[in-house]
């Protein structure tokens, strides 16, 4: 079947609508009538190349919430009708050490990515900014019905983004977490971390969004641009979320550990880390990264966030008008979520 959609037919140039072709719905396949399309910033990066080359023409979008529209004969687990979500994999080998034990994203043989990515089949995967796609059952979510559909695509992404290393980490009461930087994924880890018990600061460069991380949940918020937060907050912290994707002094921020803390980089900076071997070692500490998680972790996120009444700050939009999000994203004029309105593709 021919759907529309908003692709970028090269790297650094503008999206443009037009028709791309899904699969037909095979036995353990479902179509989904997609609502809701979140832009995340890794949707930029690709677009731009900054990853990369790419199998352009490109269409981003792994943020997808909507409604099943048929599903084939072997599905179970769905019916027509179900509000699903899709996130960042639409596949994986299924049979290696890392599947089996529910961390499909980490695929020894390479998870298949909801766009972009090389599909078992051979063919390109198209993500959700389009109007329909056709995932294997096995990568769908279910959405539970009490969260906004629209506040609930970003947590395809930078939910799950966010959740897994809180989760891994052992955010919750008598657990002191930062998040550093109050962006489109930061300010979903401050709701999770708030809501899972812990005591939460925000890191951010200034104070200007003081208000909305106390508000989101926050208990304490500092100005990194301030030297003297580092001293202040020496040696303080089990677990800091590092959400930004810009280079930072990771030395500094290693200071802020407890013994046994773990900083984790969520974010995707550009260079390499330069980090000193004695801030690791004494105390002990941790430094390392973390993707988004597998499906059974994205469904308990899912789950946690609907007990919680968790969902992104969002402005949805039209799709046409995309690429002036896409320039706002970079001018980090959102808060905190854009989300598309795929009902406007046309």
């Amino acid at each position: 079947m021919r759907v529309n959609a908003y692709a970028a037919p090269a790297a650094g140039e503008p999206l443009t609508p037009t028709t791309i072709e899904r699969r037909d719905v095979g036995p353990n396949d479902v179509l989904i009538a997609i609502q809701y399309a979140g832009i995340c910033h890794s949707d930029i990066h690709t677009v731009n190349g900054d990853w990369g080359p790419q199998p352009f023409p490109v269409v981003p979008g792994h943020e997808i919430v909507g409604v099943v529209a048929e599903v084939g004969a072997d599905v179970t687990k769905y019916q027509a009708g179900d509000r699903v979500g899709v996130g960042c994999m639409v596949n994986s080998c299924g049979e290696c050490a890392h599947c089996r034990g529910g961390d499909e994203q980490y695929c020894i043989n390479g998870a298949v990515l909801t766009y972009a990515g090389a599909d078992r089949d051979g063919t390109t995967t198209q993500g959700g900014y389009s109007t329909h796609v056709v995932v294997d059952a096995d990568y769908v979510l279910s959405v539970p019905d009490s969260l906004d559909a629209a506040a609930a695509a970003p947590l395809l992404c930078a939910g799950i983004t966010t959740y897994a290393p809180l989760r891994r980490w052992g955010a919750g009461p008598g657990k002191k977490v930062a998040v550093v930087g109050l962006g489109g994924l930061g300010h979903i880890a401050v709701k999770i971390a708030h809501a899972m018990g812990a005591e939460v600061t925000v890191l951010s460069q200034s104070l200007k969004k003081q208000d909305d991380g106390l508000r989101l949940g926050a208990d304490h918020y500092h100005a990194t641009s301030d030297p003297d937060t580092f001293t202040q907050l020496a040696g303080r912290f089990d677990l800091i979320v590092n959400t930004v994707s810009a280079d930072i002094d990771t030395n500094a921020y290693l200071g802020l550990l407890a013994l046994d803390g773990a900083m984790v980089n969520v974010g995707i900076a550009p260079g390499p880390l330069s980090v000193g071997g004695i801030l690791l070692g004494s105390p002990r500490r941790i430094l390392t990264g973390s993707m988004f998680g597998g499906i059974a972790l994205t469904q308990e996120m899912l789950d946690f966030c609907a007990e919680h009444g968790i969902g992104a700050e969002v402005e949805v939009i039209s799709a046409d008008r995309v690429n002036e999000a896409y320039e706002r994203v970079l001018a980090s004029d959102v808060r905190y979520r854009f989300v598309i309105d795929t009902g406007t593709i046309a």
